[in-house]
This record gives structure tokens, sequence and C-alpha cells, in this order.
């Protein structure tokens, strides 16, 4: 299927391609357009508005489109929950509901900087949220012990 949004991707449109891949659809394909866009080119390519007001997938509330997501399709993996906090402080700009969203949205912006080509971003973001999501199953209770003699 196809999934279609705003170009320059930041928090949600990155993440929520991360988060279809991987749980939703393994075949999907990734559209950015310019927004005034994205409901026509939709509609003739028969793909899927994320990401955007007026779509289905979109922000509710207080919660952003990952979280919607992983509501609609009944995502239960902890790490994933874990990633969902995070991306939902980073994206609404509620950077305490995790200590982890301040840092996510900080490489979202560098990479925003680094990248012109939405798809080459979107290439290196997987890739991150594929660490996070390593990290948010797997490693979270690892600490860094390294201390300096003083």
């Amino acid at each position: 299927m196809k999934w279609i949004t705003r170009e320059r991707p930041k928090i949600d449109r990155i993440a929520c391609p991360w988060l279809i891949k991987n749980y939703v659809d393994k075949e999907a394909e990734f559209i950015y357009l310019p927004k005034e866009k994205v409901f026509t080119e939709a509609k003739k390519l028969d793909a899927i508005p994320y990401d955007i007001p007026g779509a289905e997938y979109s922000h509710e509330g207080a919660y952003c489109t990952f979280d919607y997501i992983v509501k609609k399709h009944k995502i239960t993996d902890s790490g994933v929950q874990v990633i969902a906090q995070i991306v939902r402080g980073a994206d609404t700009n509620c950077f305490g509901l995790a200590a982890q969203s301040a840092g996510l949205w900080a490489i979202s912006a560098g990479l925003s900087f680094n990248y012109k080509n939405d798809y080459e971003m979107l290439e290196t973001g997987i890739k991150i949220y594929d660490a996070l999501y390593s990290w948010a199953k797997y490693a979270q209770d690892e600490k860094h012990t390294w201390k300096p003699e003083l």
C-alpha cells in the first residue's frame, strides 16, 4: 500500500513509516509531497494520507499519529509502547513525558537540516528508530557506569 504525507518530515513522519513497515504493512511505500497536494494525490494513487489534518491517520487530542496507529492496529509490543511515549513527547513539545523526547526532537531537527531529500532522511531515520526500538525492548536497564576520577 502507498502512504502519503507532507514533505520535510520530522518526528511522526519518520516514526510512523518505521511503525507501519514493522507492524502494519511490510510492503508499504511512502510518499512525501507539499501539504496542498497530499489529498489530491492520495486519491489519484490510492494512497493512505497520514500525519496531516483531515486524515484518519493523524493526531487525536494530545496524542500524535504514531499513537493513533498503535491504537488502530492494536500494537501491544512493549518496545513500541515505550517509543510511543517518547515520540508523543517529541512531536507535541511535551518533553516531560519521557526523558528521551527532547533528544529525539534534537536528532529529528538535525536530520531535517542535514538531509534535503526526504527519502534519504527516511532511510537514515528508520535506522535511528531501529536503534531506539532495540534500546526500548532490550537495553533500557543498561546503565553507563564510567566514573571519572576527580
